[in-house]
């Protein structure tokens, strides 16, 4: 969202030079310049909305919250990677366990 902020302080600054652009210009061209791994949200949006009366505003929220949620689901995934490679190292001391006792059984 960093870039958004850029391109908005730009736009700003050309509008208050007198420059001035269409919202739709405006929504197009943040659209454009978001990253390929945001590639999803622009097509939803871009079939979704009418983009000739999406208001910037609104756009830069739904680009938020979908930056908060991939934010949560790489956090999740990172979490529940942690979880199993916990599971994975006691299963396998359960395994090691397991089969001294096996060992020792055989002995006696």
């Amino acid at each position: 969202m960093k870039e958004q902020i850029k391109f908005i302080d730009i736009v700003n600054g050309l509008e208050a030079s007198g420059k001035t652009y269409k919202e739709s210009k405006k929504v197009m061209k943040i659209l454009r310049s978001l990253p390929s791994k945001w590639h999803t949200m622009v097509t939803t949006i871009q079939e979704a909305k009418y983009l000739t009366k999406l208001p910037m505003e609104e756009l830069i929220g739904s680009l938020m919250t979908y930056e908060i949620n991939l934010a949560k689901k790489l956090q999740e995934s990172e979490d529940k990677k942690k979880k199993n490679i916990a599971l994975k190292a006691t299963t396998k001391e359960e395994e090691v366990l397991k089969k001294k006792n096996q060992v020792k059984k055989m002995v006696i």
